[in-house]
């Protein structure tokens, strides 16, 4: 190995000759002062003469030039071990940036004759030292930029997370969970043909059993009701104005429907419909949005104000002594006061009070004749004491 380093070097030594030979020639002209002085110079002879020369000198000094590089390499090994990794991370990338920028300078440096290459080669030498320097000073900050470039990428992905659970939960927001008891009612359906509805209408597999238990009922009033809320499912299934989804997933580890709701609505962070009191209550508690359909249906009804007259037929008595009860066309129990006389007849009456209950609205009113023979004798007797 030593054997064939010192070639190398002797190779390199001639190598170097044979350049400086080329540029003696280049820079004293000789091949115009030859032509001028008449003198026969064998150029050829020149290069041969420096490769020897410089061969021989080379062969000589490279048992010198070996020790110098070993004793080079055990001394950056020794430093180099003694260094920090990240000193010596930060380091060589700071060589490598100053090598770069000197060979932005090389190539205009290298048309200067004779000093270009060495002004190059100093150049890089610089360069890369300083970078050297600059790089282990600074390796806080290189390192922090280098950091950053992964928690960039984190919160990128966080933040691609976050958007797309937003997208998947506002498409799961429009889910809308049928309950049974509102399939049974049948105003779904013509709320469906209104078009007020949106999104999509999940009909659960555990309500769709429910349903069929009802309509399998001995008792004919349940039978009745379950088969009216199958023909309302295939109703709105036709329509095309929602789209109707079953849903197959059960849970076992739940035996009410009503729990059952709840917790699928909380997976998929739907809203249910139903006309359940129960189940809107215990839903509302659980943050879970619900959709009424008496609420939706008392939220419609004509506003009737107190002191406006109404013509209803009093259907039968009620609860208090001479009470009459009338029903608007929307089912809106009216109480007449004084209206027992009037049971199957159709009167004229002025609205009194109106009650919003969570059962729906009452309007309580009073005869219109009756109202104004009060008022008439209310109005004689203060005639009389005035």
């Amino acid at each position: 190995m030593i054997r064939l380093i010192r070639g190398i070097i002797t190779l390199l030594f001639g190598a170097a000759g044979l350049y400086l030979n080329y540029m003696l020639i280049n820079f004293a002209d000789l091949n115009s002062l030859t032509a001028k002085i008449g003198w026969e110079l064998s150029l050829f002879g020149t290069y041969i003469f420096s490769f020897i020369l410089f061969s021989v000198l080379g062969f000589f000094l490279a048992p010198v030039c070996i020790r110098f590089f070993m004793g080079l390499v055990r001394w950056l090994e020794s430093k180099l071990t003694l260094l920090p990794t990240n000193d010596l991370i930060a380091g060589s990338v700071g060589i490598i940036a100053g090598l770069l920028i000197a060979s932005l300078f090389s190539g205009s440096l290298s048309d200067i004759p004779f000093i270009g290459p060495v002004l190059s080669i100093l150049i890089s030498v610089f360069l890369g030292y300083v970078g050297l320097i600059i790089g282990i000073k600074r390796k806080d900050d290189l390192f922090g930029l280098v950091s950053l470039i992964p928690k960039l990428r984190s919160e990128k992905a966080e933040k691609d997370k976050k958007d797309a659970k937003g997208k998947n939960k506002q498409a799961n927001s429009a889910y809308k969970i049928l309950d049974t008891s509102v399939i049974i009612d049948g105003r779904i359906a013509d709320i469906v043909k209104t078009g007020f509805l949106d999104g999509v209408l999940l009909v659960p597999s555990f309500v769709l059993e429910e349903l069929r238990h009802i309509a399998d009922s001995s008792d004919v009033l349940k039978r009745n009701r379950g088969r009216r809320g199958l023909d309302i499912l295939n109703q709105i299934s036709k329509e095309s104005m929602i789209n109707v989804e079953i849903y197959e997933q059960d849970f076992d580890d739940i035996a009410e429907v009503d729990s059952k709701l709840v917790r699928l609505a909380n997976n998929l962070n739907a809203s249910i419909l139903t006309n359940d009191y129960n189940l809107n209550k215990v839903a509302e508690l659980q943050g879970i949005k619900v959709l009424n359909i008496n609420e939706l249906a008392n939220a419609v009804k004509p506003v009737v104000l107190p002191g406006e007259e109404m013509y209803v037929q009093i259907m039968k008595e009620g609860k208090e002594p001479g009470q009459g009860v009338a029903y608007l066309d929307d089912g809106t129990m009216i109480v007449v006061d004084g209206g027992r006389k009037y049971i199957g007849q159709n009167t004229s009456v002025l609205v009194t009070t109106v009650l919003q209950t969570a059962a729906g609205r009452m309007i309580f009113a009073k005869p219109k004749g009756l109202l104004e023979k009060s008022t008439e004798e209310f109005s004689h007797e203060v005639n009389a004491y005035g």
